[in-house]
C-alpha cells in the first residue's frame, strides 16, 4: 500500500485535481478508464490532459494499465489519499500532516493538525490488504453488488465508522470526538493513551475489567455489538480511563448471530485479563442480560437490521397523521365511491332518480374521512388542507345535507377524469405492446363484413 507522502500535494495544480477527480468518476463504471473519457469528464483538451496523466503516473497517483481489449488509467491509493486530503484541507479541517502513528490490518493512522495547530488523528481505511481479502464475504458493505473496488469499500467503511462514532459520542460513550470525513479518510480526536495490548501492568485490574464489561452491556442496551472488542481496539490513558475505537464491523442486536458476537467480545476480554494480568472473575454478562433502552442500530442502519424489522418497528411505534395519511384516506374514499358512481351513471341513462339514496350514501362515506381527531379531510381541494370540524348542531347538519350532493358531484367528476386517464394509459400500454389501434381494428372488422357480403352475393348470383 505504501506510506503517505504529501510532498507533491503542494505542487499539484487545479488541473491535476480535475484529472484525478475525472478518473475517480470514470471508475464508477470502468475498472480502467480510457484517456478520452478522462479528458471528456475533466473538460480538458486531449493534449494537455495526456501531459497531466503522464505526470500523475510518474508520481504514482495514477496507474497505467493495458490489456488486450482496453488501455487506460486507474486511481491508486496515493491518488485517493490526495483527493481526500485536498477536500479536508479546503474545509479547513486538516492543515498539515505529521508522522504515521499506527498500522492496522485495514487502516493507517497519521497525526495531523488544523489551522489552530490542534493535533488530530487521521485514519485512512485500506481495505484489500493481502491478510484481509475475505472482507467482501464477511461484511455487508457492498449490499447487493457483486463487483466493487477496494477504494469504494474503503469509502463505505469510513462513512460507517464516522456515523457510528458521531452517534456514540453524542450519547457520552468513551469514543474519540469525530471532526469530519471524506472518501476513505476520517479525522478524529487524538487520544493520549496506549493500546491495551501494550499495557503490562494496571493498578486495579478488577475496576478496568468491570468498566469494560459495563461498556459491552451499555452498547448492547443501545442495540449495538462492537464485534471486535479486544485489547487492540481499546486505549488506556494514564488514569486507566478506557477509550473504544474501530467501529466499522459493528452489528445490531437483531443480527442472526448477535449472541455469538456478544459472547465473543466478552470472551476476548476475559481471556486477555486472565493471560496478561492473572485476573479472572466469575461475573460476566450474557446476551440474556441485555435490556434494550433505545434502537441506535436503527438510527445508524447497523448490519443485521433488515427492512422487515423496520416495518415491525413502524407498527410498534406508528408515526402521527400527516399529509401522506390524508392522501391515503382520500384515495380509499375515491375507491369506495367507484362502484356507486358507475351505478349512478347507469341510473341517469335510464332516467331513474336515485338522489336520496346517493345523498345518504355520501354522508356515510364522508364519515370515513375523519381521522379520530378534530380535523377532517376536505375532498374538494387537491392539496388536502384540513379545516376545523363544525359544531354538531342542527344547523350544521342541515348545511352538511345541503352540500352533500355538491360534494358528491365533485367527487364523481374527479373519478371520471381519473378513469379516463386510466383508460388512456391502458390504451397506450396496449399500443406499446404492438397491438392494433381500436379504430383500425373496427375498420378491419367492417372490411371483413363487406367482403363476406360480396362473396356471398357473387356465390348466389
Amino acid at each position: 500500500m505504501g506510506r503517505l507522502n504529501v510532498v507533491m500535494l503542494r505542487y499539484l495544480s487545479r488541473d491535476h485535481f480535475r484529472v484525478l477527480t475525472a478518473v475517480e468518476m470514470g471508475m464508477k463504471n470502468h475498472e480502467i478508464v480510457p484517456a478520452s473519457l478522462i479528458a471528456s469528464i475533466a473538460s480538458l483538451k486531449h493534449g494537455g490532459c495526456n501531459k497531466i496523466l503522464r505526470e500523475l503516473v510518474k508520481h504514482k497517483l495514477l496507474a497505467y494499465e493495458r490489456t488486450k481489449t482496453v488501455q487506460g488509467y486507474r486511481l491508486t491509493n496515493g491518488g485517493y489519499d490526495y483527493l481526500a486530503l485536498k477536500t479536508l484541507s479546503s474545509r479547513e479541517v486538516v492543515n498539515s500532516v505529521g508522522n504515521q502513528m499506527g498500522v492496522g490490518k485495514e487502516s493507517d493512522i497519521y497525526i495531523v493538525a488544523n489551522e489552530e495547530e490542534q493535533q488530530l488523528a487521521l485514519k485512512l481505511h485500506r481495505l484489500g490488504r493481502t491478510s484481509f481479502r475475505n472482507l467482501k464475504n464477511k461484511r455487508d458493505y457492498h449490499k447487493h453488488r457483486h463487483k466493487m473496488s477496494w477504494l469504494y469499500l474503503s469509502r463505505l467503511a469510513a462513512m460507517k465508522e464516522f456515523a457510528y462514532m458521531k452517534a456514540l459520542h453524542d450519547r457520552k460513550f468513551p469514543v474519540p470526538k469525530p471532526f469530519d470525513y471524506n472518501r476513505h479518510a476520517v479525522v478524529m480526536e487524538l487520544i493520549s493513551g496506549y493500546p491495551l495490548c501494550q499495557v503490562h501492568q494496571i493498578e486495579d485490574p478488577a475496576s478496568v475489567y468491570s468498566e469494560l464489561m459495563e461498556l459491552i452491556v451499555k452498547l448492547a442496551n443501545h442495540g449495538l455489538i462492537h464485534g471486535d472488542f479486544n485489547e487492540f481496539n481499546l486505549l488506556l490513558d494514564s488514569e486507566d480511563q478506557v477509550t473504544m475505537i474501530d467501529f466499522p464491523q459493528m452489528v445490531s442486536t437483531s443480527h442472526p448471530n448477535a449472541e455469538w458476537y456478544f459472547d465473543r467480545d466478552v470472551k476476548c476480554i476475559r481471556d486477555f485479563f486472565k493471560k496478561r494480568f492473572s485476573y479472572e472473575s466469575e461475573l460476566f454478562p450474557t446476551f440474556q442480560d441485555i435490556r434494550k433502552e433505545c434502537s441506535l442500530d436503527v438510527e445508524i442502519a447497523a448490519s443485521g437490521y433488515t427492512k422487515e424489522m423496520q416495518e415491525d418497528d413502524e407498527l410498534l411505534y406508528p408515526a402521527g397523521p400527516d399529509e401522506e395519511d390524508y392522501k391515503t384516506v382520500f384515495t380509499q374514499l375515491v375507491d369506495d365511491f367507484d362502484g356507486k358512481v358507475n351505478l349512478y351513471t347507469a341510473a341517469e341513462e335510464n332516467k331513474i332518480n336515485f338522489t336520496d339514496e346517493l345523498e345518504d350514501d355520501t354522508e356515510s362515506k364522508s364519515s370515513k374521512v375523519l381521522m379520530n381527531s378534530s380535523k377532517e379531510v376536505d375532498i374538494t381541494d387537491s392539496t388536502l388542507d384540513t379545516e376545523p370540524r363544525a359544531p354538531d348542531t342542527r344547523a350544521a347538519r342541515s348545511n352538511s345535507a345541503e352540500s352533500s350532493a355538491n360534494d358528491f358531484e365533485l367527487v364523481k367528476q374527479k373519478i371520471k377524469r381519473q378513469l379516463t386517464k386510466q383508460q388512456k394509459a391502458a390504451l397506450r400500454r396496449r399500443l406499446q405492446k404492438g397491438e392494433a389501434n381500436v379504430y383500425t381494428k373496427q375498420r378491419r372488422e367492417n372490411m371483413f363484413n363487406i367482403k363476406s357480403t360480396l362473396d356471398a352475393a357473387s356465390f348466389w348470383g
